[in-house]
């Protein structure tokens, strides 16, 4: 694939491998990798708006940007006030697109592959519906009845582990009793 389309500090960001660019302030250290989100992968003349492949960046460091003067002034009363701001930026360099996973499947003989599959397939691991952190108690309890069971059952883990929210944990439970009965 020759480009990706990856989101860092909600905005998004048109991305080739070896390119560099500079985001909003990231927390990972200067020399460290990091896997951003991505939204679609596409080149070649086919895109694919879901796509398992992961994006790596490598961040090279944290930079301030320009500074931008901002000046206030009225006329006649000799009022003149100057402030300025230079915002906090990371450059980042994109090191590879879709490497992540198509090695790991590239590296087991087709041999194995075959005699294993039938014996051992690798369970699905469910994931939290998208954008499950930034929903409220609320839009849980609203969306949860149109979720799959593994989905309900990954968002409740989660919960328990990372936000503790007592409504959503109660919303989560309550909409996994429906789908047993």
């Amino acid at each position: 694939m020759s480009y990706a389309i990856i989101t860092v500090g909600g905005k998004q960001y048109r991305v080739r491998e070896g390119e560099r660019l500079l985001v909003d302030r990231v927390t990972t250290e200067a020399g460290k990798t990091f896997e951003p989100r991505v939204l679609l992968v596409g080149g070649n003349g086919d895109t694919d708006l879901a796509p398992s492949t992961t994006v790596t960046a490598r961040v090279v460091g944290h930079v301030l940007g320009d500074k931008i003067r901002i000046g206030k002034y009225k006329k006649r009363t000799g009022y003149k006030r100057h402030t300025g701001f230079r915002s906090s930026l990371t450059q980042i360099e994109i090191e590879s697109i879709g490497a992540g996973r198509a090695k790991k499947a590239a590296a087991k003989p087709k041999a194995e592959t075959v005699a294993e599959a039938p014996a051992a397939a690798p369970a699905r691991t469910a994931h939290p519906p998208k954008d499950y952190d930034e929903l409220t108690v609320a839009q849980i309890s609203e969306q949860v009845s149109g979720w799959r069971r593994p989905n309900i059952e990954a968002a409740l883990e989660h919960e328990k582990a990372n936000a503790n929210r007592k409504g959503a944990i109660a919303a989560l439970e309550s909409a996994l009793k429906e789908k047993e009965s």
